[in-house]
C-alpha cells in the first residue's frame, strides 16, 4: 500500500502542475468556446409545451404529433368585457370581425356569452400565432377595446416565452447582486469574490451555448437552469480558492502552492459533486422526459462548473495572486462553539422534535394535492393573462377543449358522429368538416350529381358534367365519363378544390359573377381544410362545459371515444385535449414520483457508504436529508398552495443530491475530529467548522430559489424555485440542529456497521 499512496498524489500532482504550465493556452481555448457558445446560445430551440415531454407511447403525445404534422391550428383569444350591455357588445363584435386578420367572432345572448352585464368574445383569427397579420390585428383589438374594462386570454407561447425570458434576466441580476454579497460577507478576500464571478460566467455561458447540441429544451429548463447552475456549483469554487489560501500560508511560492491545492482540491471538489449528480441522474430516468431534460442541461452545467473550475480558475488564481492576498480580510461569520455546545447540552431535544414531527410531515406530504394542467395551480406572482384566464372561467362556464382524430374520408361516419357528440350535455359547440355550413343547407361534405353542383353554383349543367368528367379522369373514377354521369357524386369540398385548381390555371372559366361568388368560399374552405382535414386523419373540435381535471372530464372523454369507436373501430380513434394531456401527466407522475424518490436514494446511500465506509452513517445522513424533503413537502398542504405535479419529482431529486452536502461536510468533519477529541466536544468544534459552507452554500440556493418563486409569474417555474428555495433553507437547519445530536447519540452504531474495503495486494483501508 506505501507504493499506491504515494503514486497517487504524485500522479494527480503531475496533472495540477501540467494544467497551472498551460494556463495561457486553455485561456485561449475557453475564450474560443465562450465565443462559440455566446453564438449558440440564440440558435437554442425551447419548447414551452409541457405535453412535448410526455412518453410517446401516450395517446395525447401520438395525438399531438399528428396534429402538428397534418394540421394548422390558428390563433385565437378569448376577450372578455365587463359592464357592456349586450348591443354596445355585439357592435363591437361586428367591429372586430370587420378587421383584417379576424376570420369570426363568436358572440350571442347566451349565457357562454353574455352575463351579468360581461360579454365574452372568442375571436378565432386568418393565421397562425406567428404570422404578423395575427400580430397587428391583436394591436388593432387592443386599441378599439383600450376604453373598455377587457381581460384578453391567449395561448400565445412566444409572447410567454419573450416574457419568462425577460423575467429571468431581472432575476439573475438580482441573484448575482445578492450572492456577490453572501460572498464578500463569507469569503477570505474581496478579490475572490471577483474570480468567482468570471469562472461561473464562463461555465454559465459553456452550458448554455452546448444547449443547442440537445436540440430542443423546455421552457422551465431554459429558465432555471443557469441559476440551479449557479447555485449547485458556486461551492467548488469556493472549495478551491480557500485550498489555496491555506496551501499559500505554507508555501513561498504561489505557483507551488496553486499545484499543490488544485491537486488536493480535484478529488474533493469531484467526491462533492457526486451527490448532486446522483440525484440528476435520477430525473434522467423519468418517463416524463422533462426529467431528462433538466437532469441533462444541469448535469451538463456541473461538469462544465468542474471544467471551470479545474482548469480556467488556477490560471486566473496565477495571474492575480496578489491581489487576491492583499484584499484578505478576517472572517466576517460570527463562532457559533457556543450553539454547537448548547447542542450537546440539551439533552437532543432537536432528535425528539423531528421525530415526533416526521409522521406529520409525511402524512400531509402525502395529503398536497398537485396540478396537471397549468390552469389548475397555484399562482405565486400576479401574471395577466392567467388573471385574464380566472376571471373569465369565474364569470362563465367552463370553456375546454377536446380534439377528436378519426381516420380520414369516411365523411358519412364523421357527420353522424359530429350530430352525436353535439347532443351531450356537457357539449357546448362540435366543429368538423362534416357540419361547417357552405351555401345554403349545405355543409363542405355532402356529396352532390353534376345536376346538384349546377344548381348550387348556378352554372350551366353541360359545364358542370364536364367539370365531374374531368374530376373522373384525374381521380381513375371512369364512372364519370362511361356509366351513369348523372348519378356519379363527389364530396362537395373536394370539388370545389378542383375548381379552384382549374380555375387558378386557366383551364377553366367562369363568368364575373360566378368567380366572385366561388371566390367568395375560398377562406371558409380552407380555414376548414387547415384545421380539420389532414392526410390520414380528420379533426373534429369540440368546446365542453367541464373542467379539465376530474372524473366529469375524464367520463366525458370516454364517452367521445366511445362514440368515435363505433364507426370507426376500437384503437381508430384519439382524444386529445387538455383533459387528456392532464390525464397522461398524471399517469406519468404516478409511476415516475416513487422511481425517482427510491432512486435517488439508493444512488445517495451508495455514494456515502463509499465515501464514509458506514451503514448507519450513510443511513442517518440520508433520513435527515429525506426528512427535510418531507417536511418542504408539507408546505403546500399546510398553506393551501396547488403546486404542479413536476415540483415534486424534480425538486425532491435536486434537494437530496444537492444539500446532503451539507450532511457531508459536518459528517466529514465530526469524523476528524474525534479521532482527537471527545464526541461533544468534537460536534461542538465540527458545527462550527461547518457552518461557513453550509451558510454560504445554504443561503445562496434558498436566496436564489425563492427570487426565482417571487419574482417569475410562470407557474412551473416559481413553484419550482419556491421548493427549492424553502427546501434548502429547512435543509440547512436540520444539518445544524438534528444531525449534530442524531449523529452523536447514534455514533455507537456507526461505528458498528462500519466496514473496511479490500484494495488489491491483500491491503485494507
Amino acid at each position: 500500500m506505501p507504493g499506491k499512496t504515494e503514486t497517487k498524489p504524485d500522479r494527480m500532482r503531475m496533472i495540477a502542475a501540467a494544467i497551472v504550465r498551460g494556463r495561457f493556452v486553455i485561456l485561449l481555448l475557453f475564450l474560443a468556446a465562450a465565443v462559440y457558445c455566446a453564438f449558440s446560445v440564440g440558435r437554442v430551440k425551447v419548447n414551452s409545451d409541457l405535453t412535448f415531454f410526455l412518453p410517446p407511447e401516450t395517446e395525447t403525445r401520438r395525438g399531438l404529433t399528428i396534429m402538428e404534422e397534418e394540421f394548422t391550428t390558428y390563433a385565437s383569444q378569448d376577450v372578455m368585457i365587463s359592464n357592456v350591455t349586450w348591443e354596445r357588445a355585439a357592435a363591437l363584435r361586428d367591429e372586430i370581425e370587420a378587421l383584417d386578420g379576424v376570420i369570426s367572432v363568436a358572440f350571442d345572448d347566451t349565457p357562454a356569452h353574455y352575463t351579468s352585464a360581461s360579454a365574452l368574445l372568442s375571436i378565432s383569427f386568418s393565421g397562425t400565432e406567428e404570422d404578423e397579420a395575427v400580430r397587428e390585428a391583436k394591436e388593432r383589438i387592443g386599441q378599439l377595446l383600450a376604453p373598455y374594462d377587457t381581460y384578453t386570454y391567449s395561448m400565445d407561447l412566444s409572447s410567454y416565452s419573450k416574457q419568462l425570458a425577460g423575467e429571468m434576466v431581472g432575476v439573475i441580476l438580482i441573484a448575482v447582486a445578492v450572492i456577490v454579497a453572501i460572498l464578500l460577507f463569507t469569503s477570505r478576500s474581496y478579490f475572490e469574490v471577483v474570480i468567482f464571478f468570471i469562472v461561473f460566467v464562463f461555465a454559465a455561458l459553456l452550458n448554455m451555448g452546448t444547449n443547442f447540441w440537445l436540440g430542443e429544451i423546455s421552457t422551465i429548463t431554459n429558465s432555471i437552469a443557469i441559476i440551479l447552475q449557479l447555485a449547485l456549483a458556486i461551492d467548488y469554487a469556493i472549495i478551491f480558492s480557500h485550498r489555496y489560501q491555506d496551501e499559500a500560508l505554507t508555501h513561498d511560492s504561489y505557483r507551488e502552492a496553486l499545484v499543490d491545492a488544485l491537486a488536493k482540491s480535484i478529488i474533493e471538489i469531484s467526491s462533492s459533486s457526486l451527490t448532486t449528480v446522483a440525484g440528476l441522474v435520477a430525473l434522467m430516468l423519468m418517463q416524463f422526459r422533462l426529467g431528462r431534460d433538466l437532469g441533462t442541461v444541469l448535469a451538463k452545467g456541473i461538469v462544465c462548473s468542474l471544467l471551470t473550475v479545474f482548469l480556467l480558475m488556477p490560471g486566473l488564481i496565477m495571474f492575480f495572486p496578489r491581489a487576491i492576498r492583499r484584499s484578505a480580510h478576517r472572517s466576517l461569520i460570527p463562532d457559533i462553539r457556543p450553539w454547537g455546545g448548547f447542542l450537546m447540552r440539551s439533552g437532543f431535544c432537536f432528535v425528539w422534535l423531528f421525530l415526533l414531527a416526521l409522521p406529520l410531515a409525511i402524512r400531509w406530504s402525502g395529503m398536497t394535492t398537485y396540478a396537471f394542467n397549468d390552469s389548475s395551480v397555484s399562482e405565486l406572482v400576479y401574471n395577466e393573462n392567467r388573471a385574464a384566464m380566472h376571471k373569465i372561467t369565474d364569470t362563465f362556464a367552463h370553456s375546454t377543449y377536446i380534439a377528436l382524430l378519426v381516420p380520414a374520408e369516411n365523411f358519412p361516419y364523421e357527420k353522424e358522429l359530429l350530430k352525436e357528440a353535439a347532443g351531450l350535455p356537457e357539449i357546448r359547440t362540435a366543429l368538423g368538416l362534416a357540419n361547417i355550413e357552405i351555401g345554403d343547407g349545405h355543409v363542405l361534405t355532402d356529396s352532390f350529381t353534376p345536376r346538384m353542383f349546377a344548381e348550387f353554383t348556378d352554372i350551366p349543367v353541360e359545364q358542370a358534367r364536364l367539370l365531374f368528367q374531368a374530376y373522373g379522369l384525374r381521380n381513375e373514377e371512369y364512372q364519370a365519363i362511361f356509366n351513369a354521369a348523372e348519378t356519379y357524386e363527389v364530396p362537395l369540398v373536394d370539388l370545389l378544390l378542383f375548381l379552384f385548381d382549374l380555375t387558378d390555371r386557366g383551364v377553366m372559366t367562369l363568368d364575373e359573377a360566378r368567380q366572385s361568388e366561388m371566390d367568395a368560399l375560398r377562406p371558409t374552405l380552407q380555414m376548414g381544410l387547415d384545421q380539420l382535414r389532414g392526410e390520414h386523419y380528420n379533426r373534429m373540435v369540440f368546446t365542453a362545459d367541464v373542467p379539465v381535471e376530474g372524473e366529469e372530464s375524464s367520463a366525458l372523454v370516454e364517452r367521445l371515444r366511445a362514440l368515435a369507436e363505433k364507426y370507426y373501430g376500437r384503437g381508430k380513434v384519439l382524444v386529445i385535449g387538455d383533459v387528456t394531456s392532464a390525464r397522461d401527466l398524471h399517469d406519468s407522475y404516478t409511476g415516475d414520483s416513487r422511481l425517482i424518490s427510491l432512486l435517488t436514494i439508493g444512488f445517495v446511500f451508495t455514494i456515502l457508504l463509499f465515501t464514509f465506509r458506514t451503514v448507519a452513517g450513510s443511513a442517518i445522513l440520508v433520513f435527515v436529508i429525506q426528512g427535510s424533503i418531507w417536511i418542504n413537502f408539507s408546505f403546500p398542504y399546510l398553506l393551501g398552495h396547488r403546486p404542479s405535479f413536476v415540483t415534486s419529482m424534480i425538486v425532491s431529486a435536486i434537494q437530496m443530491g444537492a444539500t446532503i452536502d451539507y450532511a457531508i461536510v459536518l459528517m466529514n468533519r465530526f469524523q476528524v475530529l474525534k479521532t482527537s477529541l471527545p464526541k461533544k466536544e468534537a460536534m461542538r468544534e465540527a458545527v462550527n467548522q461547518s457552518f461557513p459552507t453550509v451558510l454560504t452554500s445554504g443561503a445562496i440556493m434558498s436566496i436564489a430559489g425563492l427570487l426565482i418563486a417571487y419574482r417569475v409569474s410562470d407557474v412551473y417555474v416559481n413553484h419550482i424555485g419556491l421548493a427549492v428555495g424553502r427546501g434548502a433553507a429547512i435543509s440547512v437547519l436540520l444539518v445544524m440542529t438534528v444531525l449534530p445530536q442524531l449523529l452523536v447519540l447514534l455514533d455507537g452504531a456507526v461505528e458498528k456497521t462500519r466496514f473496511h474495503l479490500e484494495l488489491s495486494g491483500g491491503d485494507t483501508e
